[in-house]
């Protein structure tokens, strides 16, 4: 009963599975200086990008154009595909880590559920690095019981294309996530063939790879994001559109690329700076969290947005 009611990943946290909570319950929790800091600074960080990044986004750039993308030029329309993908990153994130965080408080220790996923330079790599407790869940509960790559490579691009339709389907009964989940599956179908066919050999460059992953995880986004396939559709086409700059505004344009940049930060940066601050004073670290709370109710837009995942 307490796996299942355990409160930080009982709304939406990282998949924690019995294997790793079970053994913690087992033993008394000692919360020591070292999570607490680790914790206070996850709160504190996945605050920051939800509140400022993913709602400032959301509100003012996402939710107008994919309302009504006839009334905005290509400029516009391309700003608010990158800023969804920036948005969903930010947003659920975001609520991974203050689960993780809240969690660390407590005295209990979650796994990691997000690696830079927008560095990825393959869609395995992504959805290595995207949602890991989900991912690896849909590899042991879907693709390995399919028969994983044990029966040849056909049936090893049968089963992981049907595994991800299917993760597509968990998102929603709609053709929009169906064509989600297709087009994950069937670019990941098009990488295990060229390596079957290319082996070791590195044809593309990685940062080609990661290019070209981006934009094809950004077109599936457009899907992900749209209530049907006439938006999605009026979204590509707009694409193409020129007019005039109407929504993006420099801070934006700024939290857009701010946002994918963080994807280039060391690769544990919150853990880095948890471990110089465990042993500074209790009152340094309670003044730059408070101070850091303090600035980001002060930056933050009016409002929060919905959590996007809460949905599903």
């Amino acid at each position: 009963m307490l796996l299942m009611s355990f409160f930080p990943h009982l709304v939406a946290g990282p998949i924690v599975r019995a294997s790793d909570l079970l053994p913690q319950f087992d033993r008394t929790p000692r919360l020591t200086r070292e999570m607490a800091t680790h914790g206070l600074l996850l709160i504190v960080w996945g605050l920051f990008k939800k509140t400022v990044i993913a709602s400032e986004i959301s509100v003012n750039l996402v939710d107008p154009v994919f309302f009504d993308p006839s009334a905005y030029g290509g400029i516009d329309i391309a700003a608010a595909v990158y800023g969804y993908a920036v948005q969903i990153y930010c947003d659920f994130s975001a609520y991974s880590d203050m689960a993780i965080g809240i969690a660390a408080l407590l005295g209990y220790s979650f796994p990691r559920n997000f690696d830079q996923p927008y560095r990825a330079s393959s869609m395995q790599s992504f959805w290595r690095r995207w949602h890991i407790s989900l991912s690896s869940w849909l590899r042991d509960y879907l693709y390995v019981p399919l028969g994983g790559g044990r029966k040849g490579l056909i049936s090893s691009c049968i089963n992981v294309f049907i595994t991800m339709v299917l993760g597509g389907l968990w998102h929603g009964a709609a053709w929009t996530f169906l064509a989600w989940g297709a087009l994950h599956g069937g670019v990941q179908v098009i990488e295990r063939l060229g390596r079957a066919a290319f082996g070791d050999r590195k044809v593309i460059p990685t940062v080609v790879g990661v290019l070209v992953t981006f934009h094809i995880v950004c077109l599936g986004w457009i899907l992900f994001r749209a209530e049907n396939f006439e938006l999605a559709m009026a979204m590509l086409q707009g694409l193409g559109r020129i007019g005039p700059v109407t929504v993006l505004t420099p801070l934006l344009l700024t939290l857009i690329v701010g946002g994918l940049a963080m994807h280039w930060l060391p690769p544990r940066a919150v853990e880095g700076l948890a471990e110089r601050l465990k042993t500074a004073p209790s009152i340094t670290l309670g003044l730059l969290v408070g101070a850091a709370f303090l600035l980001i109710e002060a930056v933050r837009p009016e409002g929060v947005a919905p959590f996007i995942y809460f949905q599903f």
